[in-house]
């Protein structure tokens, strides 16, 4: 049976040790990757469920079907190629052509880290919202602005979230950079088949029409001998795109991870006293109801209370008895 609370002054005192303890439990849970507190509730384990969403996050970019560099094998680039040429020197490759791929296949996968921000801020959701409900659950009057508290804060970080990830994809689309080492060294091994490449499309024509690059596996290339004025800028433009697609995905997984634990961090530090707070404050909120009891505690308490009084009366009169034995034996 809680304590009953007879001042503001008290209910303020207990208002805050439940926000300390909540936050407390969600810094352990959510940031430290602590379970004492729920060693059998695996759902609770925080850090190695996001751990878990991450690498799924991963798997699902890299196996979309615009990262399948084999599919359709030159043909992309060469009806774009076509699409882009222009008055001027034969071995410049058109930037736009690039471009215009990136661009296709960023908004091919555009939807999935969206998808992927509101699935984890869904499981931080219920991650605040059972914690705050365990702490708070001698203080009914107070879930109601709890919950409400909580499924606001976590809708504004999600919106922020969202908007955040839309930038991410677009910069994406926008320009074509890296600071990467790994994408020249990646484009330069690529590159190292070309001429065995060409060399097989064009002068034999007798040869199975497959082939087999490294990076890309068995390829169909009996469609290709016809393009031979471009088969040469459109290899080196699949094999730019391979190398630097593998920068994209990487960057937009690195990307999502620190903006994500950087926004829980700041939810359970920063955002998440002050919502509680300002709800509670606010209009249909205030501290005058954490005086107030739930029927079902109320109807409780009265029931012990007059347990204790009838126990109290059947004390008096048993000593009264008592006394009247030992008055008769005396």
């Amino acid at each position: 049976m809680p304590q009953k609370m007879s001042s503001p002054t008290e209910a303020m005192t207990a208002f805050m040790q439940i926000i300390g303890m909540a936050k407390e439990s969600l810094r352990k849970i959510l940031v430290r990757g602590e379970f004492d507190e729920y060693p059998d509730e695996q759902n609770m384990h925080c850090t190695a469920r996001l751990v878990e969403m991450f690498n799924q996050f991963s798997d699902e970019l890299h196996k979309h079907a615009e990262s399948d560099p084999a599919e359709n094998f030159l043909m992309e680039e060469i009806m774009v190629l076509e699409e882009t040429k222009g008055i001027g020197l034969p071995n410049f490759l058109p930037r736009a052509a690039f471009l215009t791929i990136l661009q296709k296949r960023v908004k091919g996968i555009s939807s999935i880290p969206t998808i992927f921000a509101e699935m984890v801020w869904s499981y931080v959701e219920e991650i605040v919202i059972s914690v705050v409900m365990h702490h708070s659950e001698h203080n009914y009057q107070l879930q109601l602005s709890f919950r409400r508290a909580g499924h606001n804060l976590i809708a504004k970080m999600k919106e922020r979230s969202i908007n955040w990830v839309m930038e991410i994809v677009e910069m994406q689309k926008q320009t074509d950079y890296t600071c990467n080492p790994e994408y020249l060294s990646d484009w330069n091994e690529l590159m190292v088949q070309q001429d065995a490449f060409m060399k097989y499309v064009l002068t034999n024509v007798d040869c199975p029409s497959i082939i087999k690059l490294e990076g890309f596996g068995e390829i169909e290339v009996s469609h290709l001998e016809k393009y031979s004025h471009v088969l040469q800028q459109a290899f080196d433009l699949k094999m730019r795109m391979t190398a630097y697609w593998k920068i994209v995905l990487k960057r937009l997984v690195d990307c999502m991870a620190l903006h994500l634990l950087l926004s829980i961090g700041n939810l359970v530090n920063k955002e998440f006293e002050a919502e509680i707070v300002n709800e509670l404050m606010g209009p249909g909120g205030g501290i005058e109801r954490m005086l107030e009891e739930s029927p079902a505690v109320a109807s409780k308490r009265q029931k012990i209370s007059k347990s204790i009084e009838l126990l109290k009366k059947s004390k008096e009169v048993v000593a009264k008895i008592m006394d009247k034995i030992g008055t008769y034996n005396d």
